[in-house]
């Protein structure tokens, strides 16, 4: 029990486990973010990069309150405002990193497309984590 309390449950500044609990976080907003698209487009019937969009922004929103409340334990920012902006900054690069790298591999390379997803998704995970890490949290 007070290893998964360790993981899970108690603030930690351990790189590693930072890093899996990133990892869930990541896993969390693709959720809301893939389940918001479908939802919006085939039941709301929102044009698609209009609800990509919504859906885009709902997950990066659970992606920021997840890291910020149990991830990372402090801001190198003092200013709220200016963290989540930062913050945003990161995943809207990260986006752009996700569709050139599926556009190298896939049109470039002739991958495979959902290879080539599962390669971009690896590349910007790390981007993230690590940027976020070394810039913006504790």
């Amino acid at each position: 029990m007070d290893k998964f309390k360790k993981v899970f449950l108690d603030k930690t500044h351990n790189n590693h486990i930072q890093f899996l609990r990133y990892g869930f976080v990541a896993v969390t907003s693709y959720v809301v973010n893939l389940g918001g698209l479908v939802a919006l487009k085939q039941y709301g019937h929102i044009y698609y990069l209009l609800a990509g969009t919504i859906s885009f922004v709902a997950g990066l929103l659970v992606n920021y309150a997840l890291s910020k409340f149990w991830v990372f334990h402090g801001s190198k920012l003092h200013n709220q405002t200016n963290e989540f902006l930062f913050f945003s900054l990161i995943g809207i690069v990260g986006l752009g990193l996700n569709d050139l790298t599926l556009w190298i591999l896939t049109s470039g390379l002739g991958l495979f497309y959902v290879l080539s997803n599962v390669i971009a998704t690896f590349i910007v995970y790390f981007w993230n984590f690590g940027i976020r890490k070394k810039y913006l949290f504790n």
